[in-house]
Formats: structure tokens, sequence, C-alpha cells
């Protein structure tokens, strides 16, 4: 039986042999050996062992039209021919790349950006860069509305991005001569602008970093009520108790220096253009906050969590005579009868003890807002917008009063 296979294996192993040399008369082959698994496509190079490398296979040559089809130039491919031919050349900067397009509609010039555009990364880097926005001095404002309470206020824009036309004729026109204006496509807008909604992202604008001396305020509303921010440090809550503070008609907004850059876009959107209605602060030191609050003011501080700093401060003698004495009083109660400022602690640090000295000095008080025993505390943004709002309705009863007493 053995024999039997042999012989058989044999046979098959001669009639292989014979079949590969009559197709010898069309071509050369070389066995082949399957070394790896073959893939569908065509091979770089062909690899073959030590003893055939003077058998070469020669391939079948391609049928004339498709020979044709694959040498005629596709429209691409004369597109990137001739960037690689315009690289090539040597030629002064700025001359390639890109001159930008202008054109005038309505008697705006304006310039078409260039996908190679650098002023788009410039944009990136305000956006998403603090340390930048302090360095160059420049801010980044999203959307009409926010660019045009800008402009109103007096603010110095440098360049506007915009997609279509429709968008930049609705901001105030008059006030956009000085800037670059750069139309942009719709796309590359979206790359590093963080709104979700279409109809905000269309347009942006880079303006000077505001000086504060030298905005308009419409101060027809303004009641001698200051508001103190420290140490917030959550973008969405500042932006929000900036907007709570214009609605109360707050006199000015002072920011210590551990909150959250007030120019950051998340502050500038949760604000809907609040940093361009009152004086805004930022980076102060609890030395220069007493400069810019009037003499006859009362400081009053709002956190809950004074009452536990106190009953750890029972151990330790000390450290309890080493903290302020400062009263505590319900957010209902009066408060606010002359010039007033209160300071607002953040949810993960809370106040810090210079806040708490102030309060001390100018006989402030800590006010609280009660809440059931469950809840802990309240957001402080929330809880900026209720004080805020009772000051003001203390302010104006005060007010009132003091009118009726002089017309008596």
């Amino acid at each position: 039986m053995a024999a039997y296979m042999r012989g058989m294996l044999c046979l098959l192993s001669c009639e292989r042999k014979a079949f590969l040399l009559g197709a010898s008369s069309c071509r050369p082959v070389v066995e082949s050996k399957r070394y790896v698994r073959g893939l569908r496509r065509k091979p770089v190079k062909v690899l073959f062992p030590e003893d055939d490398t003077s058998n070469v296979i020669k391939q079948q040559s391609a049928p004339k039209q498709q020979r044709e089809k694959s040498e005629k130039p596709t429209k691409g491919t004369k597109e990137n021919a001739f960037a690689r031919q315009l690289k090539s050349v040597h030629t002064a900067p700025n001359e390639i790349h890109a001159v930008p397009k202008r054109d005038e509609i309505d008697g705006l010039r304006f310039e078409r950006a260039n996908p190679e555009d650098k002023r788009l990364a410039r944009v990136v880097s305000v956006a998403r860069s603090r340390k930048f926005r302090e360095q160059q001095g420049k801010i980044l404002l999203e959307g009409r509305r926010l660019i045009s309470d800008a402009l109103n206020a007096g603010a110095n824009p440098q360049m506007v991005f915009f997609s279509t036309m429709e968008r930049l004729l609705e901001l105030p026109v008059d006030k956009l001569k000085r800037a670059t204006l750069v139309k942009v496509k719709f796309e590359d807008i979206k790359i590093w602008s963080d709104l979700v909604h279409c109809l905000f992202c269309d347009v942006a604008a880079i303006f000077a970093r505001p000086d504060t001396s030298r905005l308009h305020y419409n101060r027809d509303y303004s009641i001698p009520l200051s508001l103190i921010c420290d140490n917030i440090r959550d973008p969405g809550n500042l932006g929000t108790i900036l907007r709570c503070a214009v609605a109360a008609g707050c006199h000015s907004v002072l920011l210590t220096k551990g909150c959250v850059d007030a120019w950051e876009p998340k502050v500038l959107r949760a604000a809907m253009g609040a940093h361009f209605r009152l004086p805004l602060y930022s980076n102060l030191h609890w030395e220069d906050i007493e400069s810019h609050l009037s003499k006859s003011v009362t400081v009053h501080v709002a956190d809950h969590r004074w009452d536990r700093l106190k009953e750890n401060s029972d151990s330790d003698s000390d450290y309890e005579l080493s903290l302020p004495r400062v009263d505590s009083r319900p957010y209902f109660e009066n408060w606010a009868e002359n010039p007033t400022a209160l300071v607002i602690g953040g949810e993960t640090c809370g106040l810090s003890i210079e806040s708490v000295q102030l309060a001390e000095k100018t006989a402030g008080k800590r006010l609280f807002i009660p809440v059931v025993p469950e809840v802990d505390s309240l957001n402080s943004a929330m809880a900026a917008s209720i004080l805020l709002f009772e000051g003001r309705r203390q302010l104006m009863q005060q007010l009132k009063t003091t009118k009726k007493v002089r017309q008596k």
C-alpha cells in the first residue's frame, strides 16, 4: 500500500512539471512557492528563492487602451503638479501663499482667507490660552450680540471673521472701519469655536483687551452696591454672577487673584455682554480691592461654612482668637443701608480669610440663606443672585425713605 501511494505522488508531481513546461511556449515561468499568503494588490517587488534568481517572470503587457488611460493625468494630479511647481520656484514670502483677495461690498473692504492663513491659528490661541490673552492683550468675542455690545461700549476691534455678508451687516458697520475684515469658510470657524448652535458661531472678532476707564457705561440704573468675587473658579458660575450683577444694577465688580479669567470664552458667553455694561476689575489683590471701594462702604460676606469654621476652632483657643469676629444675619433682614459691597466665595475653597477681615474692619455681617437641613448649600451663582436683588431692594427702599425725609 505504501508503495502504491509513493507511486501516485510521483505521478502527480510529474504531471505538474509537464503542465508547467507546456506553458513555457508563451512565457518563462518559475515554480512559485507559497511562502506567505498572497494579497490582492500589485506587488512592489518580487523576491525569488536564492536558487532561482536567474529566472524572471515576464508580466504580460497591459492593453494599449488601459495603458493610455493610466498614463493620462487627471484633474487632481494636474493641480498637485502645479502646486509642486509653485513650491519649487524661489519667490519672496507672501507672493505665493497668497496674497489675500480683496473685495468690497456696500463700502466695506474685506479679504478672503486662504486655507493656510495663519490668522485662523491666532484665533485658536486667543480662545484657548489665558497666557496668550494676557501677554498679547487680546480677547475673542463670538456672536453678533456680544460683538455689538463691545462695539457700542467703545471697545477696539482688530480683526473680524465672518462667513456671510448678512451676518456682518448686522453689526454696527460704522465702528468697523479700523478693523480688518476677513471672510472665511463656515467649516473653518466651527473648528475652533466651542459654540454648538450654528447661528452664533458664524461671526467672531478679536478685540484689544478693554480698558475699564475708557469704556462707556450706562449709569442710569446703577445703585451703590459693589460685588466682590473671591475664588470663583467655574467659568459658568462667574459668567452667571456677572449677568446677575448687571441686572441688579451693581456699581462695579471686583475679581480677586484666584478667580477664573473673566475674558475666557465660556465666561463671556455666560455673561451675555455684562463685561461691557459695568466696570470690571480682575486679578486684584486684597490690598488693591480697598482702593476700588469708597471709604464709607460696608463689606458683607456670604458663606455658609463660617459656622463650621468656628466650631472646628473651639478646640484651639489661639486659632479661635485669630479668627475675625463677624456676626451672622439672615439675608432678608436689613443689612444694606449705605454704600455696600458683597463678597461671594467659591464653592470649592469658600471665602478667604482676608475677605472676612475686611468685613470685620468695616462692621459688616455674615449673610446666610436659610435652607432645609438635608441641603448643604446653594450654588454660588444662585446665592449671589438672591443676595444682590435683596440688597437692591433694601437700598432702593432706603433711597425712597431719604427722599421723603428731604421733601418734608
